[in-house]
């Protein structure tokens, strides 16, 4: 079903690195969520009020809500597509996190609300009207949101999506709720417990949680959230690829949304390479990637020596002092400058945040354990920060 779907709803569904294909695929999840959703409010609104069942009134707001979210995620996907203009050069990509937090913020505001109906029906319980009609919508809607999960979960993994992923949960936890729901009407038949109320609570905890895991997974790329260490080992790899490439390092990737990442990398060659011929390199790489990869990346050419094996011995003590520090330190950019009484060594460390030492801190430690190897050496360091 979810690929007829998607057959028959998405052109050229194959070419997901498209930006409008991708926002068709959004486009379709938003619209059957809410065809599916305005169903089940429909149905559980009306046995809610039949049966004056507080749960099954709270899971009918649910799915009004669910369907609303969908609302503003095909709004969210459509305005996404919107080119590059003047006042947002990066395009409107990141429309798609922030209609993801704003669906997280309805879903939170649901479940509080949904909460205070909870306690009011604990307070001032009123009886339920037990019937198997009631019963079959439940499971109807059960089988409904379990459809609808993995039918979002595989436009997920076309599209790799977080807010679509998200919907995933949202569905799941949407399954537990009404199971809760009818675990309920149940139990109100054999006592006299607000069974209800008490369980309304429970379907809007996981209402509650289910917006906070959204939220919690839309702000981290609009706060600047890292690259994976997949994607980040993917762009090295291809440009330590190309013959004349000794090292990459300071790669930086900057997230405007789904398929608009800008990425920028420092490459080292040999300073005996003629300069024309590596700068030609530098734009043979960047075409390549963007082609095949689809990333706008800068590549900045870092000459270094190779062929003074003083130079390398030297480097290899500034390497030694900087491992002995902390493992996940790296050396780059080096330079020797040789003088009649003394020889500077002139580096860049690359410090992951995991490292807690402070820069003035690294850079005497390394100054200390250079020195101590070679009383000459002078250490001249300048400690960059990892954005990976």
């Amino acid at each position: 079903m979810s690929r007829l779907l998607i057959r028959l709803f998405i052109k050229e569904h194959q070419n997901t690195a498209d930006v409008k294909v991708r926002a068709r695929y959004g486009i379709l999840s938003g619209a059957v969520g809410v065809v599916l959703n305005v169903l089940l409010f429909a149905a559980k609104l009306l046995i809610g009020a039949v049966t004056h069942s507080i749960a099954i009134t709270a899971d009918a707001l649910n799915n009004l809500s669910d369907a609303g979210n969908s609302c503003i995620s095909v709004l969210g996907f459509r305005l996404s597509t919107k080119p590059a203009d003047q006042e947002h050069p990066y395009g409107h990509g990141r429309v798609e996190y922030i209609a993801g937090m704003v669906v997280a913020l309805v879903i939170m505001y649901m479940g509080i609300e949904l909460i205070k109906n909870s306690v009011q029906k604990i307070i001032h319980p009123e009886p339920l009207l037990f019937s198997w009609a009631s019963v079959l919508v439940l499971v109807l809607s059960i089988l409904g949101k379990v459809w609808l999960a993995f039918f979002n979960r595989a436009i997920g993994k076309q599209i790799n999506s977080g807010a679509i992923n998200a919907v995933v949960v949202d569905s799941l936890s949407d399954v537990a709720a009404t199971s809760f729901t009818i675990l309920a009407l149940f139990l109100s038949r054999r006592s006299a417990l607000p069974f209800d109320g008490i369980f309304g609570i429970v379907v809007a905890g996981f209402v509650f949680f289910a917006g906070f895991s959204v939220f919690r997974d839309t702000i981290s790329p609009l706060l600047g959230q890292p690259p994976t260490k997949e994607f980040v080992e993917s762009i090295e790899n291809k440009i330590l690829s190309y013959d004349g490439i000794i090292g990459v390092h300071d790669l930086i990737v900057h997230d405007y949304g789904p398929s608009r990442c800008f990425v920028s990398a420092h490459a080292e060659v040999s300073a005996a390479t003629d300069i024309m011929e590596s700068h030609d390199l530098m734009d043979v790489i960047e075409r390549d990637i963007h082609a095949e990869m689809g990333l706008n990346i800068t590549l900045h050419m870092d000459p270094i020596v190779t062929d003074d094996e003083r130079v390398d011995q030297a480097r290899a003590l500034a390497e030694e002092a900087v491992k002995e520090i902390d493992e996940s330190l790296s050396l780059h950019d080096f330079r020797m400058v040789s003088g009649p009484h003394h020889t500077n060594l002139i580096f860049d460390v690359a410090a992951p945040f995991s490292v807690k030492l402070s820069d003035r801190e690294i850079t005497e430690r390394i100054g200390a354990g250079i020195a101590q190897r070679k009383s000459n050496y002078y250490a001249v360091v300048t400690v960059d920060r990892s954005y990976q």
